[in-house]
């Protein structure tokens, strides 16, 4: 598997709304949860989980050609309605 760095650097969105709450929201927990214990490694994970819940946009997504935003695939997927021109 390539890295495809020209698609990276679009910075599409590929996130969807309901990943970008679960993101933010363990992504806060992970920062408070790194500041009572010291944790450095908590803290980076947390702070790029909030990023990339922030932003919409995630790497790691876009190396692998994933996305999961509902909008974008629904108005691909979508058919037009003929139902009418049948008569």
């Amino acid at each position: 598997m390539s890295f495809d760095f020209k698609r990276a650097l679009k910075f599409e969105h590929n996130v969807g709304e309901k990943e970008k709450k679960y993101r933010l929201y363990g992504g806060a927990a992970l920062i408070v949860v790194s500041v009572f214990t010291a944790e450095i490694a908590l803290l980076l994970v947390g702070l790029i989980l909030v990023a990339t819940g922030f932003t919409g946009f995630c790497p790691a997504y876009a190396g692998m050609n994933k996305n999961t935003c509902t909008a974008a695939s629904e108005t691909t997927t979508a058919a037009p309605d003929d139902s009418s021109a049948s008569s």
